[in-house]
């Protein structure tokens, strides 16, 4: 029986190194594949011999994935305990890879941005640059060091520990532990991203359904404002207390919707994108169709 093929600590290392690199070939189509699998290299190389095993281990990771560019580390650590298990003769094959990559990057994705994105730089950054606005040069060398610190500390342990997780979620591949971890995973994903869609779709139907004479009172008299900053002053007072800033009340298509259910057609639209890619169709189509309707749907005054 041939010896088992383990990685070290240093094949470890390096394949961490590059994951740095993870958004180095970013595309509209798969995301960051082109980086995952890049990042793949050095334990391809170590767990596989033959280069027909290594161009089907290249070809397996370069299928769609995207996350948050540090919290992908712990997936890459799992990715590489299945990898291993699989070089040396575990019933892993390539939709379980896929399957679990594809299962956890969604939910990590949404734990990545208020994390790094939304509390640790922008704490960073008002320390750097209370320093820097004293005169203290250490200010913008003491953000640059230290959120490079936090960052690959973070990257490196979390990827050692989906390495060690995902040992023992191998370890029970017939009991289906992996099968229950992959559905919790992804259950948790569409949980997040269905949150996030009103946020991060913006549709605005611009066709006028009303339009309302307010009464006297009830908006800002421009006219009667002193010229200069004292208006200014007196309208932003005014604003603060109720007052329209347009004597007109204007009632779109889109504050109808909002009235309705807010966040409705946004949701539509990603219910019918996901449909698309569904049904086999490009996203680089996709987005060029959305390119297409978008422009047009402003010429015409819809959007």
């Amino acid at each position: 029986m041939a010896d088992k093929i383990v990685l070290t600590k240093k094949d470890r290392l390096s394949v961490a190194w590059r994951s740095t690199f993870l958004q180095g070939s970013w595309n509209y189509e798969r995301m960051q594949n082109g980086g995952f699998c890049f990042s793949m290299i050095p334990a391809i190389r170590k767990l596989y011999s033959n280069k027909e095993d290594q161009a089907a281990a290249l070809k397996r990771h370069l299928e769609f994935f995207n996350t948050h560019p540090y919290v992908a580390s712990p997936i890459i650590g799992v990715t590489l305990a299945l990898e291993e298990d699989r070089a040396n003769g575990s019933d892993v094959d390539n939709q379980t890879i896929n399957g679990v990559k594809v299962g956890m990057m969604g939910p990590l994705a949404g734990v990545g941005d208020p994390v790094f994105w939304f509390t640790v730089r922008p704490m960073l950054g008002a320390l750097g640059a209370s320093l820097a606005m004293s005169g203290n040069v250490l200010g913008p060398i003491i953000f640059f060091v230290a959120w490079n610190i936090i960052r690959w500390a973070f990257m490196w342990y979390t990827q050692e520990f989906g390495y060690q997780a995902g040992m023992k979620i191998t370890d029970d591949l017939s009991g289906g532990l992996l099968q229950k971890v992959t559905k919790g995973a992804s259950i948790l994903g569409m949980f997040v991203l269905g949150s996030l869609v009103e946020r991060w779709v913006t549709i605005n139907f611009k066709p006028v359904i009303s339009t309302v004479q307010l009464s006297d009172g009830a908006f800002i008299d421009w006219a009667t404002l002193d010229p200069g900053v004292d208006g200014i002053r007196e309208a932003l007072t005014q604003q603060g207390q109720g007052l329209a800033l347009d004597p007109f009340k204007v009632t779109t298509l889109q504050d109808n919707l909002n009235s309705l259910i807010p966040g409705l057609v946004p949701l539509l639209l990603t219910l019918f994108c996901m449909w698309l890619l569904k049904k086999n169709v490009s996203p680089i189509v996709i987005i060029i169709g959305l390119f297409i309707i978008g422009i047009l749907g402003h010429v015409i005054g819809l959007l």
